[in-house]
């Protein structure tokens, strides 16, 4: 008889079996202490979740606490927020202005002058064409950025800017705002001739 015509024997019932198992508990147990720890050294140790960046402080009181009350504080936190918002985007947060765009404000005569009324035109009614300030001359045009803000804000902003980046000059209050804002003519963007022509 060939091999192709031999028959495989019955199977005998002792054929090894696939069973299935459950892992061993302790494997579970100890893949979850270890997660756990993991995550816990992450939280404590990467700047990801560091408390002293996302959770400085641990209450509205505290935080509270260091909040400006009133007087010069509280008003030149109003116009250094204010300036960031409006004016520090063109001029920049260190008042050094923009290459091309704005001119500085640190150290210009516009903005360290004894008095505040031409300085205070500019965001009221807007520049148009060229201002010389540092010495440098600046062709640009600027949109009257401080009408639409309220007396009290733009006070703030032009005391900050007074009083910042090594400036020196005196503040402004809302009432001289209101008394140059009553004062002014028709909308029209200025020239810094026109501005010069001003009484500061």
């Amino acid at each position: 008889m060939s091999d192709e015509n031999k028959s495989c024997p019955p199977p005998s019932g002792n054929e090894p079996e696939v069973t299935r198992s459950a892992a061993p508990m302790w494997i579970i147990v100890t893949t979850l202490v270890l997660l756990f720890l993991g995550g816990l050294y992450f939280d404590r140790h990467s700047g990801w979740f560091n408390q002293n960046v996302y959770a400085p402080y641990t209450s509205a009181k505290q935080l509270d606490a260091f909040q400006p009350r009133s007087g010069a504080a509280a008003a030149r936190a109003r116009g250094k927020a204010v300036y960031e918002s409006v004016c520090g985007i063109c001029h920049g947060p260190d008042g050094l202005g923009k290459l091309g765009q704005a001119p500085p404000l640190a150290g210009s005569e516009w903005v360290d002058a004894k008095g505040f009324n031409r300085l205070s035109h500019i965001p009221l009614m807007g520049l148009n064409g060229a201002i010389k300030v540092g010495g440098k001359e600046w062709t640009l045009s600027m949109a009257a950025m401080g009408a639409a803000l309220p007396d009290d804000d733009l006070a703030a902003v032009l005391t900050y800017i007074r009083s910042s980046w090594g400036n020196k000059a005196s503040p402004v209050t809302s009432d001289d705002i209101k008394k140059i804002r009553a004062s002014l003519g028709p909308a029209k963007a200025m020239t810094s001739d026109e501005l010069m022509a001003l009484p500061e």
